[in-house]
């Protein structure tokens, strides 16, 4: 007998971004808001928290070691290439919705929001999409992420 298992308990575990696409909903125009090959990890725990983090694969660094040193055109930078946030998740099943609470973010305006994730998982792969559009860089844009399961240490 092959046992199910339900979305949430599919989740569990690290994942390792593998694209990040942002689509105009006016134009149809694709962007790839931190590269062709960005990095990223996300996490889903058994106690329900989810924690994400994004960043352009190259990145300057800081001309000091010092992290609260940086000028401001290099925390801009920093800030334009980086994307994080972390909080609770809930899955609706019956939709295959998945919802991310915004618990901490490095993206002010999103911190105490909770938001509804269209997601797809097949085997190793995961694809996680906005449920509607959002403002990226002065459109009204859907955000499109893959991700594969990572490979544990043996």
């Amino acid at each position: 007998m092959t046992q199910q298992f339900g979305l949430r308990d599919r989740l569990i575990g690290s994942w390792m971004l593998k694209s990040y696409v942002e689509t105009d909903v006016k134009t149809g125009a694709r962007h790839h808001p931190l590269g062709q090959s960005p990095l990223g990890i996300i996490l889903y725990t058994p106690d329900g928290y989810m924690s994400v983090q994004l960043q352009a694969r190259d990145r300057d660094p800081f001309l000091t070691d010092d992290m609260y040193r940086g000028t401001a055109a290099e925390y801009f930078a920093a800030g334009r290439s980086y994307l994080a946030y972390s909080g609770r998740f809930f899955i609706d099943e019956g939709k295959g919705r998945l919802s991310h609470e915004m618990a901490v973010s490095l993206f002010p305006n999103w911190f105490g929001q909770t938001q509804i994730r269209l997601v797809e998982l097949r085997d190793n792969r995961l694809h996680l999409a906005t449920d509607g559009p959002q403002r990226f860089n002065g459109a009204l844009k859907t955000a499109d992420l893959v991700w594969m399961r990572a490979v544990s240490n043996p």
